[in-house]
């Protein structure tokens, strides 16, 4: 597809966060055109857990987007697959169990389902732990295994058949927020607004835009495989707060993930097994290898950043999901496509 000359709004970046705005705004009537520099979905959409869950610790607005997300995934024509499995977030430390209490009300108003459970009733929802410190848990329900894969089908799905016009292989090289220019490799368009949504590949666009946001650039995000483990029970999503150990059942094995590996990744892959070996001493981690690698975004507290910068050309952006994006893909192209309204987001459910 030649790309037009003119697009009354274009959006930069072809992963879920992008896609999900594009097809907001095409059914709002905007004509709308998607730059993705590889294939859609093949940034941070490509190496995700397949976890949709409801729950952020610390960040009930981020809950609030994803509880929101939930029901628009479910609305979704073809939409996902979404498999029950729950989540569970393992307290070791007194200081934990304060601090989600304190949040419990926020959590409650933002429509996550959540409880504090003890660790004998933690230890039966996931009979793989064993980790002695364990004093409770976070408890929620509302988390699904889905297929990350079959998601970027449904968006990119409704917004072509929105109207919106999508572009592969079409990297952006430079944006000139003031004059709507943006240029590819392709060519340029001449957008009335702007939507950046690019991810990892987000700061330096908004940087040329002139808004502040204290993100950082692409960092490498890494998943574990421990292959098939012969009689492993089905698990919840089990997160262990004091070192971020995130695992869960997948092809009869399991996937984990424990941050960023970075510059000194033998040193983070010997963090992981220490860690899997102390929490779950019963689990075979002799196959233990990469199930997938991706790029990655971060904004500042972990924490997603829409906004909208007034001017002759708006500029609006999505980015800085830190991870979060699958989960909170489908409220943030409400919100954009509510911010170029000229909507109040508050305002809108």
């Amino acid at each position: 597809m030649r790309l037009p000359g003119e697009a009354e709004a274009v959006v930069i970046g072809g992963g879920v966060v992008g896609l999900s705005i594009a097809a907001r705004l095409a059914e709002a009537g905007v004509e709308t055109v998607l730059l993705e520099r590889g294939r859609l979905g093949s940034g941070a959409s490509r190496a995700t857990a397949d976890v949709l869950r409801a729950y952020f610790a610390g960040d009930p607005a981020g809950s609030a987007l994803a509880v929101r997300s939930l029901a628009a995934y479910r609305r979704l024509p073809g939409g996902p697959p979404m498999r029950q499995v729950g989540y569970l977030v393992l307290f070791t430390a007194p200081g934990q169990v304060a601090a989600f209490e304190a949040e419990l009300p926020g959590q409650r108003a933002a429509g996550v389902r959540l409880e504090l459970i003890g660790a004998e009733e933690a230890r039966r929802r996931n009979p793989l732990v064993d980790e002695p410190s364990l004093l409770g848990a976070a408890w929620s329900p509302q988390a699904y295994v889905s297929d990350t894969a079959a998601i970027v089908r449904s968006l990119a799905g409704a917004a072509v058949r929105a109207g919106a016009a999508l572009h592969v292989h079409c990297p952006v090289t430079a944006v000139d927020a003031d004059t709507g220019r943006v240029e590819t490799s392709a060519g340029t368009v001449t957008a009335r607004a702007i939507v950046c949504a690019a991810g990892a590949w987000s700061s330096w666009m908004i940087a040329a835009a002139g808004v502040d946001l204290p993100l950082s650039g692409p960092a490498v995000q890494e998943l574990l495989t421990t292959g098939p483990l012969p009689g492993i029970p089905d698990i919840p999503v089990t997160l262990h707060a004091a070192s971020g150990l995130l695992l869960r059942k997948r092809d009869g094995g399991l996937l984990i993930g424990m941050g960023f590996p970075g510059p000194g990744r033998e040193a983070w892959l010997a963090g992981v097994r220490n860690r899997l070996a102390a929490i779950y001493p019963g689990v075979d981690l002799s196959g233990l290898r990469t199930a997938v690698t991706g790029p990655r975004d971060a904004g500042p507290s972990r924490t997603a950043c829409i906004g909208r910068r007034r001017g002759p050309v708006p500029f609006l952006y999505a980015t800085g999901f830190s991870g979060h994006g699958l989960c909170q893909a489908p409220a943030a192209g409400e919100l954009v496509r509510d911010l170029y309204l000229g909507h109040d987001p508050e305002e809108v459910s």
